[in-house]
């Protein structure tokens, strides 16, 4: 009875002790089209909505969905949460209540929101949102490095997803759609998936958003250690290590289980005797464990805060001194410039040290930054890194001069390629599907999967660069602006970049965003689907611009009429056709009918995702250019980014490599 009372009390200080874990945070979408006023009744609908999730995040099927309808109907809101299958009904509550507090503060006055974290997901709106099947918006992630025998791990990843979602999909009506299963790739490597639905899907609409959540995964990633798709309806997951918790077995029936008879019966005292101070251990050893591993991950937070914060004291590793400058570029002969725009000259140089060739921005020294400023820009630039943008090796910053040091990129920018008659055949379509690819990552990458949020604001052909095998990257950062991670737009009083290319919003009103770089990519798009640059279309088709012709071709469904003539017919006839179809998306006048950056990556990987039709014809614009060279802007209060003039314009070689 004592080890009883002693096991009750320690559960009872478990209980009380327990330490909520923070839902972890994986991303959210909540467009600024729709929103409400402060203490407004669609405000009070939706604190209440809040709190009824969380009160009832304990249900077993980890899934719960309500309405808080007070005042008119408009004032509806409509709510649901979805916990990951696996967890505890604690871990559920946990998850819920951190993601209600969440979601408010990332989407302060936006009707529609969906937030996804590891372990649950929330959604909200001003519509009914309940049994209906949705895939968008989305989120792609995956894991960067790739495993070996991509193609027969994809195989398997397809495989056993598929089976699991078949499994899934075929469960009751208010059963919690959840599932995982196991498959071994290798004897050292086992395949885990996981996939999810939210409970009041159908059967077939369930199999339905996670085939295109495998077939997202999959075309995207089934080469990489691990993926993730999210949409509002379902997810799909695959890792190759255990990320979600072993499921519970279910205890045998009462009297499947035999107990010896006569002397060799063990007595329940005997069996109290030797099960609780084992249960306690147990436990202790539990205690144990998540106190150290609690321990150990405050060390690595902490860890890795603090080398966050030195970050700026590695500037001197990026340092080049500027006799090193002097003797790559040959004392910056003129045998050696590259081009000349409004910061400064560019030269090709080649370290003599290792004999690396590198491009060597001397700015001109009427830019306007001081010192320490631009050591500031050049270090925050230089923690971004992907292959879809040029990459900054370092700086030099030696009396009146200022230097940047980037990769070489030797095959000049995409412009050369469209529109110079000598080069146009060396374009194929397959290296202009991979050009848009390239670019889509890239952009994604500098709206949402970089630890900052830039807009590029000057997306252009001159300032995509193609190295030795015709991979884009992105250059010129000199007019882009970074952004808050929770920030969506911003206002400039300045108005600066290529007109040709700018979005409606931000050419007329100063106002600029993630959507706004959709713009200028998509006017990108129909440059490369075309061959024809925008600001010279209409020389050579009359009074017609080219995305008049473009939204004229797609609506008189002719799409291949837009077709670069020079392509003859090798070419995927799908492929055009879709790309064709994000541009004309891209470029609607509403900056909310244009797709963000993860829609588009997913639009071009997976050829089963359905793709929205765009709604009205783009706006007509001018031809004309606004003057390019270095600007300090002064910026309204909803913007707290900067100005990064390290940028020249109309070179081949240029801009700052995030990374």
């Amino acid at each position: 009875m004592t080890t009883l009372f002693v096991l009750s009390l320690l559960i009872a200080f478990l209980s009380r002790t327990r330490t909520e874990a923070a839902a972890t945070y994986l991303a959210h979408v909540c467009p600024n089209t729709t929103t409400f006023t402060a203490n407004s009744t669609y405000q009070s609908n939706l604190n209440h909505l809040l709190g009824s999730l969380t009160s009832n995040a304990t249900r077993t099927t980890g899934f719960y969905n309500t309405t808080a309808s007070a005042g008119n109907s408009v004032d509806t809101v409509y709510g649901l949460f979805l916990c990951r299958g696996d967890l505890s009904p604690d871990a559920c509550r946990d998850c819920a209540a951190d993601a209600t507090k969440d979601v408010v503060d990332r989407c302060p006055n936006e009707k529609v929101a969906v937030a996804w974290y590891d372990e649950c997901m929330l959604r909200y709106s001003n519509q009914d949102i309940f049994s209906s099947m949705v895939t968008d918006p989305s989120i792609l992630m995956w894991n960067t490095q790739n495993i070996s025998e991509q193609n027969q791990f994809a195989l398997l990843v397809r495989t056993t997803m598929n089976d699991l979602a078949s499994g899934v999909s075929n469960l009751g009506p208010g059963a919690k759609k959840f599932g995982t299963k196991e498959a071994n790739f290798t004897a050292l490597q086992t395949l885990y998936t996981l996939a999810q639905c939210t409970a009041d899907l159908s059967g077939s609409d369930c199999n339905r958003c996670l085939q295109i959540a495998i077939s997202n995964v999959v075309g995207c990633c089934g080469g990489k250690l691990g993926a993730r798709a999210l949409f509002p309806s379902c997810n799909a997951r695959f890792e190759i290590y255990p990320f979600y918790q072993s499921v519970a077995t279910v205890p045998p029936p009462p009297g499947t289980v035999s107990t010896p008879k006569g002397k060799d019966k063990i007595s329940a005292v005997t069996i109290i005797a030797i099960v609780v101070p084992i249960s306690v251990f147990g436990v202790l050893c539990v205690m144990g464990y998540c106190f150290l591993t609690r321990r150990a991950r405050k060390k690595y937070n902490a860890v890795q805060e603090e080398n966050a914060a030195n970050d700026i004291t590695t500037v001197e590793s990026l340092q080049f001194d500027l006799a090193t400058i002097e003797t790559a570029t040959n004392m910056f002969s003129d045998d050696n410039k590259l081009g000349e725009g409004g910061f400064g000259v560019v030269y090709k140089g080649i370290l003599p040290i290792n004999g690396q060739e590198i491009a060597v921005k001397r700015l001109s020294r009427t830019s306007g930054q001081g010192k320490e400023e631009f050591k500031t820009e050049v270090i925050l630039v230089a923690k971004l890194q992907h292959r879809n943008l040029v990459r900054l090796l370092g700086f030099c910053l030696q009396g009146e001069e200022k230097i940047l040091v980037y990769e070489f990129v030797p095959n000049k920018s995409l412009d050369y390629f469209l529109y110079e008659p000598a080069s146009q055949e060396q374009l194929n379509w397959s290296s202009r599907y991979n050009i848009i690819g390239g670019i889509a990552r890239g952009l994604l990458y500098l709206h949402e999967d970089s630890r900052l949020r830039i807009i590029h604001r000057d997306l252009k052909a001159s300032n995509i660069l193609l190295d030795g095998d015709m991979n884009a990257k992105i250059s010129n950062f000199g007019m882009a602006k970074i952004f808050g991670v929770d920030q969506t737009q911003g206002n400039t009083s300045r108005v600066v970049g290529t007109f040709d290319y700018m979005a409606p919003e931000y050419a007329m009103h100063g106002q600029f965003s993630v959507k706004s770089d959709v713009y200028s990519f998509g006017v990108l798009i129909l440059e490369i689907i075309s061959g024809k640059k925008v600001s010279s279309f209409y020389q050579s088709n009359g009074d017609e611009d080219l995305l008049s012709y473009a939204w004229k071709q797609w609506t008189d469904e002719t799409p291949l009429k837009v077709l670069d003539p020079n392509l003859g017919n090798s070419y995927s006839r799908e492929q055009v056709i879709r790309c064709l179809h994000i541009g004309v998306l891209s470029i609607q006048d509403d900056p909310a009918d244009r797709p963000t950056m993860a829609s588009i990556v997913l639009m071009l990987s997976s050829q089963s995702i359905s793709m929205p039709s765009p709604l009205r014809q783009p706006a007509y614009f001018l031809h004309s250019r606004i003057e390019e060279k270095p600007l300090v802007e002064q910026e309204s209060d909803q913007s707290t980014s900067k100005s990064v003039p390290l940028s020249v314009n109309e070179a081949s070689i240029t801009e700052l490599y995030p990374r």
